[in-house]
């Protein structure tokens, strides 16, 4: 039976790592340089993995072989069996994330495909409204904010991507609550939420910022 130990911000940094050594192969033919490419590439993709097994380290490390778009794509995919899903939520559970949110649309979950998001995330059109759902510290955290297209590309604070981005605004609790006192924080993310989670290779912006809102 194989256990699962690969997120999906962790296979992004895989496929990333993977996709840049097969556009070296083609490109270059130095092989001193082939080879600092191959064992940088091992490098990143052993540093998204802070404690693996001997085995589990052997199989990341045999990127080291591979040649043609093939091997790439049979070392992909032999680890799909390996992919550790986003964990189960129901429909109930989400809407208890966002209590105040009456009349919640939530996305359809049966069409969602677990093993490649990071964060469960959809927008409301009608209301402009993004909604994030993600797992911190063993339990789900819910937050939601004005979306706002800018129609400009640039960085995505999640994923680090250049892409069209849109204002993400949420607002948190004040420190001196009052009816006149607002408080809110905001960033620039990526229109397309699907797009983000297969790009992502590090959590820790997501989870700052998650962080930062529920305060």
């Amino acid at each position: 039976m194989s256990t699962p130990f690969i997120r999906n911000h962790q296979y992004n940094v895989i496929k990333k790592q993977s996709e840049f050594l097969l556009k070296t192969l083609r490109s270059v033919a130095d092989r001193g340089v082939l080879e600092t490419v191959r064992y940088s590439a091992v490098t990143n993709i052993m540093a998204a993995f802070p404690a693996v097994t001997e085995e589990q380290r052997r199989m990341l490390e045999s990127i080291l072989a591979c040649e043609t778009a093939y091997d790439f794509q049979s070392y992909l995919s032999g680890f799909e069996r390996y992919l550790e899903p986003f964990p189960a939520i129901t429909e109930r559970q989400i809407q208890k994330l966002f209590p105040k949110s009456k009349k919640l649309k939530i996305p359809d979950l049966l069409s969602v495909d677990f093993r490649y998001i990071t964060y469960l995330s959809w927008v409301d059109i009608a209301t402009s409204r993004l909604f994030i759902v993600y797992p911190l510290e063993g339990q789900f955290v819910g937050i939601e904010g004005r979306i706002t297209p800018t129609n400009k590309k640039g960085y995505c604070m999640f994923c680090n991507r250049h892409q069209e981005l849109a204002f993400f605004s949420v607002r948190t609790k004040p420190s001196h609550p009052s009816p006149d006192n607002i408080s809110a924080i905001g960033q620039y993310v990526c229109m397309d939420n699907q797009a983000c989670n297969q790009s992502i290779t590090d959590t820790e912006q997501l989870e700052k910022f998650i962080l930062h809102a529920r305060k």
